[in-house]
């Protein structure tokens, strides 16, 4: 009997291999027609003169300096993968999501892409102002590869995911620019899509529209969508990916979980903003960085010292610190936060601090929030003001808890608030 063949390993959704992208910037508009005719004379004169092919040459380089935005790029992401690319303006973030889709031609290195693909990147760039909302619709969908059988089932959902009203019928012209960024988002959630590529797509429209929209990926991911996400909000990236990338200057310098790689993230644009001689004297740690002014020696729950606990709804948690503070810091203060498994902020408080010396801390909580795994985020700054704070040390994920009680016959959210309810009889 033959042996069946093995299974087929299913094709990466995205594979970018050794990618790069370089740009010429022309120095005037005469140097566009000047420096290629001036390089292409030098080419044709250098086995003739030789010495003048080397000037000519010389002086259209001059003319035409170029910026490389991406230097050997290369990361591979299964079906139902995800990935955050985060970094700095100017790193390269949104050059390598314009080629992934397929918007920019690389200047070196391969891009592969499987499957149906929705780009938000520049939403509502692609609309024509002079037709309406559902024209606009009808042509996208088209452009995306989707039947108008197909999209007949989908227009009213996307039409009422949107929630622009009879401007639908409108010419878009007449749209605000938040209409606009609305339609076009819910265009590209809506057509099933294989590869989701997000480039600060997330923070369309007002807090109530960005809170349908971040609801809507997480429900496509969840249908097994591929996600490559671009943005400067570390929670999103921490809620929606697996894995991370850190991009600094065009090069991949980190890859990992996306808690490692946004920590790495947070150390260095901290490590940029701080005065040259105070930066010099931070330094990584496991869960975050310190400084030579200021130092998280360590932190667990009493009495037994561990760095994680289970809890039952309201019960006491006592969390014992261990700082090091250095003389010079004018106002001392500890930022204590609590921090939900999506990254997001629960609640938190400031605590004025001790001068120099190092300290031993107790922070005492009740545990009235709602059934999940909260991880605590500690910050060390100095804050003579609210809008003065210099963060000099930070740890986060170094202790966890997790509450055990199903509390949402108590309330709902994450935790309870102060109210009550009277029955004050028919009006």
């Amino acid at each position: 009997m033959k042996p069946s063949a093995a299974p087929a390993s299913p094709l990466p959704a995205i594979r970018v291999e050794g990618l790069g992208k370089t740009y010429t910037l022309w120095t005037s508009p005469g140097a566009r027609l000047m420096a290629p005719l001036a390089a292409r004379t030098a080419a044709a004169l250098q086995r003739l003169l030789p010495g003048l092919a080397r000037r000519l040459d010389a002086a259209a380089q001059r003319r035409m300096p170029r910026f490389t935005a991406l230097h050997d790029v290369g990361f591979e992401l299964m079906p139902g993968d995800s990935l955050a690319v985060i970094g700095l303006n100017g790193s390269g973030k949104s050059t390598l999501l314009q080629i992934v889709a397929g918007v920019l031609t690389p200047t070196a290195g391969s891009v592969q892409v499987h499957g149906r693909v929705a780009a938000l990147l520049e939403l509502g760039s692609g609309f024509n102002p002079e037709m309406t909302g559902r024209e606009n619709i009808q042509i996208n969908a088209a452009i995306l590869g989707i039947p108008p059988a197909r999209l007949e089932t989908l227009m009213d959902a996307i039409i009422g995911f949107a929630d622009i009203g009879e401007y639908i019928d409108r010419p878009v012209k007449t749209y605000s620019s938040g209409m606009a960024l609305r339609l076009a988002f819910s265009v590209q959630v809506h057509v099933d899509p294989d590869v989701l590529i997000v480039d600060e797509a997330l923070a369309v429209g007002d807090a109530q529209f960005q809170a349908k929209a971040m609801a809507k990926v997480d429900e496509i991911l969840g249908r097994g969508t591929t996600l490559l996400f671009v943005g400067h909000d570390i929670n999103a990236a921490r809620a929606f990916c697996r894995r991370a990338l850190l991009l600094e200057k065009g090069r991949v310098v980190m890859e990992g979980t996306p808690e490692d790689v946004s920590t790495e993230y947070l150390y260095r644009i901290h490590k940029q903003a701080l005065p040259a001689d105070t930066a010099a004297g931070m330094r990584r740690s496991s869960h975050g960085y310190g400084s030579d002014q200021a130092r998280i020696l360590s932190a667990s729950f009493a009495p037994d010292g561990h760095a994680h606990a289970n809890v039952r709804y309201g019960e006491t948690l006592q969390l014992e610190l261990r700082l090091a503070l250095e003389p010079g810091i004018t106002a001392p203060v500890l930022i204590f936060d609590l921090m939900d498994s999506k990254g997001l902020q629960v609640s938190g408080r400031r605590f004025a601090l001790p001068g120099a010396g190092e300290h031993l801390l107790r922070v005492r909580l009740d545990a009235q929030l709602q059934k999940g795994i909260y991880r605590v985020r500690m910050r060390l700054a100095d804050a003579p003001a609210l809008d003065r704070t210099t963060i000099l040390a930070r740890e986060e994920g170094a202790v966890s808890f997790e509450v055990v009680d199903d509390s949402r016959e108590r309330f709902t959210g994450l935790f309870p608030l102060p109210m009550d309810m009277q029955v004050l009889g028919e009006p």
